[in-house]
């Protein structure tokens, strides 16, 4: 027996061992499972429940894997693998049962993602070319009808396989087992806006599905599974850096509604993993005591804020943590405000120069089609009824804030013409309470001062109404607030929340941590089963 055997023979008995210690978690997780699987069921899944049935099991079998493994790796050096393990794990089945571009504008995603898989990393709209510089002239309707047609981004034609898909799943369609088909098409949209790296690991799977030149499917699944890759290296890092709010920031990368867009080809996934890296790494340099911080941290957490905030221009707004972190944790205290101060520059001439270019590429896009949008004229009317600043106020902070918050368990639903409406009431009441535990609950020694508190509460502030904001001058009608916003908008700021709440040891925080886990894994196996029950 070779040296590779022993050790292989060593992690099976490791692995058989840890199985039998955890085996009361393993059966809650088997009973929460089976609770939350009955929730989402109708008639339709008693009548015809093959697909459902194999479904459970392999969620069963994956999260029994993922809880024997968490047990063999829970401590806070190792915590790190199972964070990338699991989030993989539930990934991939995700990237799979979730029906053809099911997820908010991702036929526009992965558009983006095969031109980015030519080569392209900035996609040239071709009506510069003939002096178009929109995709809908206005019309007098709500709605422009007046398509400028044969202006766009040149893609392949088996985009519009997805296109003419959207939302079945592959028993209802033929067409999936085609080859890819590399005429060239244009489409009108391509989310030109967005930054190139945000597409790259979509494009790369996208590549691969070319190379082995597979079926037309693969290029989105591929794709999906590129972009959750990079998601789970982001979280894994993420959860390794910090020293403390480990599980805090492990349950939000891996909510259903986090999840499922990860394991999409969108750039929410990017956004997410930047995000909650960056918070880590603020908590990092936070909780420095030995005087280690130096150009190298500052350089680093300043392109971490820059990278997000081209994703997502309000998340620009984390560059302000920088403040907060005490100057006794760098090697000069005496330079430590100037080194804040040129940072929060840096990142504010990258934002402005960014919005530049980014705002007149709208009307590159379907959104041109809504006449009724413009910047200029909603701020006029806000500027003369100031009375509509406070109704917009209002409006964030009670209706569309109950939106966000009951939309963890909500998922994009075309068909209906309705975002985010699938109602799981009893999923989404025990997923609120979760959350309400582990965000304001945890057992921690790591509490920040009044001022971090305060600061952080400040930074969360102005990127939700930031973000709402710029909803109300992009999206919504000039005199109305329609802002369209949901919970998927603001995944990093609930990893704000820990470091802006007391901590007090009401538990043992190993052991709030071992049932967070089974929870955690309990809400993922529930995201595949809906699906399950919905679509199959």
């Amino acid at each position: 027996m070779d040296v590779n055997d022993i050790m292989i023979n060593g992690k099976l008995f490791e692995f058989k061992e840890k199985f039998f210690e955890s085996k009361k978690f393993i059966i809650l997780y088997l009973i929460l499972s089976l609770v939350l699987f009955l929730s989402t069921i109708s008639m339709k899944n008693i009548a015809h429940p093959k697909f459902e049935l194999i479904s459970l099991f392999v969620v069963l079998v994956l999260g029994i894997f993922c809880i024997a493994y968490y047990f063999m790796h829970n401590s806070d050096k190792e915590f790190y693998k199972v964070a990338f393990v699991v989030i993989l794990c539930f990934g991939i089945v995700t990237s799979f049962i979730v029906p053809i571009v099911d997820v908010s504008d991702e036929v526009e995603h992965l558009t983006r993602a095969e031109i980015t898989s030519q080569g392209v990393l900035i996609p040239h709209w071709t009506g510069d070319d003939v002096g178009i510089d929109r995709l809908y002239n206005h019309t007098d309707g709500e709605l422009s009808k007046e398509l400028n047609k044969n202006v766009g981004f040149e893609t392949i034609e088996s985009i519009n396989f997805f296109n003419h898909n959207r939302e079945n799943t592959v028993f209802e369609t033929q067409n999936d087992t085609h080859k890819i088909d590399y005429t060239p098409f244009i489409r009108g949209s391509a989310f030109e806006q967005n930054a190139f790296f945000g597409y790259i690991p979509q494009a790369f799977g996208i590549l691969i599905a070319k190379l082995l030149d597979l079926n037309v499917i693969w290029m989105l699944w591929l794709g999906r599974i590129g972009n959750l890759v990079c998601y789970a290296f982001l979280i894994s890092l993420a959860i390794k850096i910090t020293p403390k709010l480990k599980m805090p920031l492990f349950a939000i990368s891996c909510i259903p509604i986090t999840i499922y867009q990860a394991a999409s080809v969108s750039i929410d996934s990017m956004i997410f993993g930047l995000g909650i890296l960056t918070i880590a790494y603020f908590i990092r340099l936070y909780l420095l005591k030995d005087k280690s911080i130096d150009i190298k941290e500052m350089v680093i957490f300043t392109l971490l804020c820059a990278l997000l905030g081209l994703c997502k221009l309000p998340y620009l707004a984390f560059i302000f943590l920088i403040l907060f972190i005490p100057k006794e944790n760098f090697k000069n205290e005496k330079y430590s405000l100037i080194m804040k101060i040129l940072a929060i520059l840096i990142v504010s001439i990258i934002g402005i120069s960014w919005s530049k270019y980014s705002t007149p590429t709208l009307m590159h896009s379907w959104r041109s089609s809504y006449n009724y949008v413009d910047s200029a004229a909603q701020l006029n009317y806000l500027i003369t009824n100031p009375n509509q600043i406070l109704n917009f106020l209002a409006h964030i902070f009670t209706i569309d804030l109950g939106y966000v918050v009951n939309g963890v368990f909500n998922f994009f639903n075309g068909k209906l013409g309705l975002h985010y409406q699938d109602h799981y009431v009893f999923i989404t009441v025990v997923l609120q309470f979760f959350l309400m535990a582990v965000l304001f609950f945890y057992p921690s020694d790591c509490n920040f001062n009044l001022k971090t508190k305060l600061g952080a509460l400040f930074v969360l502030l102005v990127v939700y109404i930031g973000t709402c904001f710029i909803q109300l001058l992009t999206w919504s009608y000039v005199g109305q607030i329609n802002l369209g916003v949901s919970i998927r908008y603001f995944i990093p700021l609930l990893a704000l929340i820990p470091i802006i709440v007391p901590h007090k040891n009401y538990f043992s925080q190993k052991e709030f941590d071992n049932y967070a886990m089974i929870f955690i894994i309990s809400f993922m196996a529930a995201l595949i089963l809906a699906f399950a029950t919905k679509y199959y």
